[in-house]
């Protein structure tokens, strides 16, 4: 094979490689200034948004387990954490997470009594989960910035952290290749784009935390953004781990070039609950990244 051949080769590979890219980035051009401008004008904005994703994901995610939103174990779950985002949305925490526990309840519950196979309880009980799940989350980026003085640097730089993680896993993944990270869940994640997503994380992590509040610690600043890329990870594997139990390629058909909105907000979901739960830990009034 000649030099020109195999160049020829190596070019065609890489552009199978990033056959998807174009699309990936006309979607991202939509939804990121929209997401970017809520968070920024915040509630009710942000709490709108939330909910609006929160009831396609509640969708999304009573499809994967082989329900229907209009069957009742299906409705418990949309309208549980549709209750759950409107309490959220008002600063009615108790009612949100009393929302969540119920749902979780009567969805399982509703389930199991239509289930007549083994798998079909199984099914209900990830339906269940479901709920602590997405809720959560949803839960916890309204209160996150629902917080006046810290709210709105604190869910940008988590935001901004798990979108690079993201995209820095799929540029080096996609570059690098090398060995598989978990081949029996993903086939396509590889141990450099775990490293590079981190990379990308860290980065992307200092600087907005500069940008955002100053940069007075950058060793906890950095342990943060680490953090919650690699929860964003951990995120990303176990919707994959999901989807290959149910036996699907993507939680829906809705954005093009990633699937559903499960398939893009996976690390964010996982991330959330994370950055609430430091915050509380933190203090409210206080950014993630200055203790």
């Amino acid at each position: 094979m000649t030099g020109a051949a195999r160049m020829n080769g190596a070019d065609a590979a890489r552009s199978r490689r990033f056959a998807d890219l174009r699309v990936r980035l006309a979607s991202a051009a939509v939804l990121g200034p929209l997401a970017l401008a809520a968070i920024w004008f915040g509630s009710p904005w942000f709490a709108l948004l939330v909910g609006a994703a929160s009831a396609i994901l509640a969708w999304e995610w009573v499809h994967l387990c082989g329900l229907r939103l209009r069957a009742l174990p299906g409705a418990a779950v949309g309208v549980s954490l549709l209750a759950a985002s409107v309490c959220a949305g008002l600063s009615l925490w108790p009612g949100a997470l009393v929302s969540l526990v119920v749902g979780t309840v009567l969805g399982w519950l509703l389930a199991e009594r239509v289930a007549l196979t083994v798998s079909q309880q199984r099914a209900a009980v990830w339906l269940a989960a479901g709920v602590v799940y997405i809720g959560l989350a949803a839960v916890g980026l309204v209160w996150l910035r629902a917080d006046d003085l810290a709210g709105r640097a604190n869910v940008l730089f988590i935001v901004l952290v798990v979108w690079a993680t993201d995209i820095g896993a799929y540029l080096a993944g996609r570059l690098f290749g090398g060995p598989r990270l978990a081949p029996r869940i993903s086939p396509n994640k590889t141990w450099s784009g775990a490293a590079g997503g981190l990379a990308a994380a860290l980065i992307v992590g200092l600087a907005s935390a500069w940008l955002l509040a100053g940069l007075a610690a950058p060793l906890h600043a950095a342990a943060i953004a680490l953090t919650v890329g690699g929860v964003a990870q951990g995120g990303d594997l176990f919707e994959s781990w999901m989807k290959r139990r149910f036996m699907v390629k993507d939680s829906s058909r809705l954005i093009p070039g990633h699937g559903g909105l499960l398939d893009r907000a996976d690390g964010l979901i996982a991330a959330a609950p994370v950055a609430a739960a430091l915050s509380l830990a933190t203090g409210q009034g206080r950014v993630l990244w200055l203790t």
